[in-house]
C-alpha cells in the first residue's frame, strides 16, 4: 500500500482547508494538489506545491503585466517559439514541489538530474521501512545482449520463480538483520547511520523534489522516453501527466518539439537535402557511422537504400 490510512486522512484534511490567493493559479494543477498517484508497489508522487503557470512563462518572455488585449494563441504562439528555439530561461519561472517515493536505486539514477533542490529521508535519524520493490513477473527480464544498460527478453518458468523469490527472501533478510543490529534485546545497539549499510537498494526512500520547468522537461525528455528504465519511467509517465495539467500550453510544445521532435546532424541534413532532391544515399556515402546512419534511417522510418 502506498499510503497509510493516517497519510490518506491527512491529505484530505489538507484538501479540505483551502486559501484565497493573489497568486497565479492553474486549476489543472490545483486538482492534483497532495493528491498521491501510485506508481510501481508501494510508491508515489504528489504535488506539494507549484509556482507559475502558463501565463507566467509568457509574462517573463514579454516581461509585461495584466493580459491587455493578447489572446490564448498569442500565449500558445509565443510558448511555441521560445520551445522551437531554445529560450529556455521563461520556463524556469515556473517550478513544482513533489513528494516522491522511490525504490533507492531509482532515487540514485534520478539524483543525476542535478538541477534540482532534494531533501531525502535520512537513515540516519529514522528507521527504514519495511517496504521493497519487487517487480512483477513481466518486468523480470534478462540482460540485452546489443544494449549494455537495456533488457532482453522476459524470463519464464523456473528462472522467473527463482529470482522472485531471491528478491523477496534477500530484502527480507537484510532488513531483519537491519533491524535486529538497531536493537537487541534491550541492548544499545548499532548506530542507525551504520546498520543502514546493509539494506538493499531496492527498499524504499521519499524525498522532496523541487525543479522549475525548464529542467523538468530535461528531466521528462530523458526519463519518459521509451528507451528509459522502466522503474524510472513510470514515474516520469506520471509527472508528464501533472505537468500537462499544470501547464498545458508550455506541455504542448514540449511534446511536439522534445519528445516527438528530432535533432539532425549536419551530415544528415545534407543527406535529407539529397534524399529530397531524389538522390541516392547511403550509409558509405553519407558520412555518418553505422550507428549514425541507423539512427538516421530511425528518424525517417525508412530502409537502407
Amino acid at each position: 500500500m502506498a499510503l497509510t490510512p493516517e497519510q490518506l486522512a491527512e491529505i484530505e484534511a489538507q484538501r479540505a482547508t483551502p486559501r484565497p490567493t493573489l497568486r497565479a493559479v492553474s486549476e489543472g494543477m490545483e486538482s492534483h494538489l497532495y493528491r498521491a498517484h501510485t506508481v510501481l508497489d508501494h510508491g508515489f508522487v504528489r504535488v506539494i506545491d507549484y509556482m507559475g503557470d502558463d501565463s507566467a512563462i509568457v509574462q517573463a518572455a514579454r516581461v509585461s503585466y495584466g493580459a491587455g488585449t493578447k489572446h490564448v494563441q498569442d500565449d500558445a504562439g509565443l510558448i511555441r517559439y521560445l520551445m522551437r528555439h531554445w529560450h529556455s530561461t521563461p520556463f524556469e519561472m515556473c517550478e513544482v514541489k513533489l513528494h516522491v517515493k522511490l525504490p533507492i536505486f531509482v532515487a540514485r539514477q534520478w539524483i543525476r538530474h542535478r538541477t534540482a533542490n532534494v531533501n531525502e529521508y535520512s537513515a540516519r535519524y529514522s528507521v527504514m521501512d519495511r517496504e521493497f520493490y519487487i517487480p512483477a513477473p513481466e518486468h523480470l527480464a534478462a540482460q540485452s545482449t546489443i544494449n549494455n544498460q537495456g533488457r532482453g527478453a522476459v524470463l519464464t518458468g523456473e528462472e522467473a520463480a527463482r529470482v522472485l523469490e531471491w528478491l523477496k527472501t534477500d530484502a527480507a533478510r537484510c532488513y531483519d538483520h537491519y533491524h535486529d543490529m538497531l536493537s537487541q534485546d534491550g541492548q544499545q545497539g548499532l548506530a542507525r547511520e551504520l546498520a543502514r549499510m546493509n539494506l538493499p537498494t531496492n527498499i524504499y526512500t521519499q524525498w522532496y523534489w523541487k525543479v522549475d520547468l525548464h529542467n523538468l522537461f530535461h528531466f521528462l525528455r530523458l526519463r519518459a522516453d521509451a528507451h528509459a528504465q522502466y522503474e524510472i519511467r513510470v514515474y516520469a509517465d506520471v509527472i508528464c501527466k501533472l505537468v500537462a495539467d499544470w501547464v498545458p500550453l508550455a506541455f504542448g510544445a514540449f511534446e511536439d518539439y522534445r519528445m516527438g521532435g528530432a535533432t539532425l546532424s549536419a551530415k544528415a541534413l545534407e543527406c535529407l537535402r539529397k534524399m529530397l532532391a531524389g538522390q541516392a544515399v547511403t550509409q558509405e556515402s553519407s558520412g555518418m557511422s553505422r550507428g549514425e546512419w541507423r539512427e538516421f534511417q530511425a528518424v525517417l522510418a525508412t530502409s537502407d537504400t
